[in-house]
């Protein structure tokens, strides 16, 4: 039904419906199901959601040591009333940082769209929570909504970190969040767009530099930064803030920027971050000095 951002927008503008309907509609021409098994499906992936991110606010340790209890941190940092950000954006924050806590700690997440990015589209999600109190159903478009807007990404770009580094990741999952941030505070598909467009265009370039291998370090940060970047991306198209460059040719910014990054800083755990004398040695120390092993999966 649409292949890129634009066709989204005008099928959605043409049948004055929400860009969640468009998704419905063609998750149903695509799997043959019904629309109440699509949604009860994604009614799953929300509750998925939703558990993690309760299990990551509890506190979680991954196995290397390296990551784990940061979103408890925040949450006491929250609670102290000292936030300069925001309480709404920083609640966002925690969350995404809970969601991608329990994932470096082997739990059960859902990748959006993978898991070294699986953190943005929740975190964002269920901080706005107590501000928008949306219906069960208003979350589950919301998903629907990001989703719409991954599947344009996939298809055009990459949502893998090993093929065009971070900006694939962290970067389509802020874009992501961004579009279904406005779409659930009632704006229009048009803002959406603007909004995926702001929000990725400020995190292209970003690399793919994991500690020792582990989607542990800097990627559980970077699913703050990003739940962040999704939240005020939101506000700025809200308001009536558009993108000069139109949201489908910022992901092919992107994806031009993927294949011409070194193959170093495309999650192979060579350059950036990884390659610092910190990074190599927490490396050394959790694997030894023989042993190199190959990075853990993201997707």
């Amino acid at each position: 039904m649409f292949r890129n951002v634009a066709e989204l927008v005008a099928l959605a503008e043409q049948q004055s419906c929400s860009i969640a309907e468009i998704m419905v509609e063609q998750e149903v021409r695509v799997t043959g199901r019904t629309r109440e098994q699509i949604r009860e499906q994604m009614g799953r992936n929300l509750d998925v959601m939703e558990q993690a991110v309760e299990r990551g606010l509890q506190g979680v340790q991954s196995h290397s040591g390296l990551t784990g209890g940061d979103a408890v941190k925040l949450n006491q940092y929250i609670a102290q009333g000292k936030g300069l950000s925001g309480d709404t954006i920083l609640d966002a924050v925690s969350k995404a940082v809970a969601t991608n806590e329990v994932n470096a700690a082997m739990g059960m997440i859902c990748a959006t769209p993978t898991a070294g990015s699986a953190g943005v589209v929740p975190g964002a999600l269920f901080g706005l929570k107590d501000k928008l109190n949306p219906t069960r159903e208003q979350m589950i478009d919301y998903l629907f909504t990001s989703g719409a807007f991954g599947f344009v990404v996939a298809n055009n770009a990459s949502i893998s970190g090993a093929a065009g580094g971070c900006q694939a990741e962290v970067g389509s999952a802020a874009g992501m969040a961004a579009a279904a941030i406005v779409a659930l505070a009632g704006g229009t598909p048009q803002q959406s767009a603007h909004a995926m467009a702001i929000a990725l265009k400020n995190l292209l370039g970003l690399v793919c530099d994991p500690v020792a291998g582990l989607v542990e370090v800097p990627c559980v940060k970077r699913n703050a930064m990003g739940a962040a970047v999704a939240m005020v991306a939101a506000d700025m198209a809200l308001a009536g803030i558009t993108s000069t460059i139109p949201c489908d040719e910022v992901i092919e910014a992107m994806f031009r920027i993927g294949q011409t990054m070194p193959t170093a800083l495309r999650e192979t755990a060579l350059g950036g971050l990884a390659a610092t004398p910190t990074g190599k040695r927490l490396k050394e120390e959790i694997f030894g000095k023989q042993q190199n092993p190959s990075p853990s999966s993201k997707g």
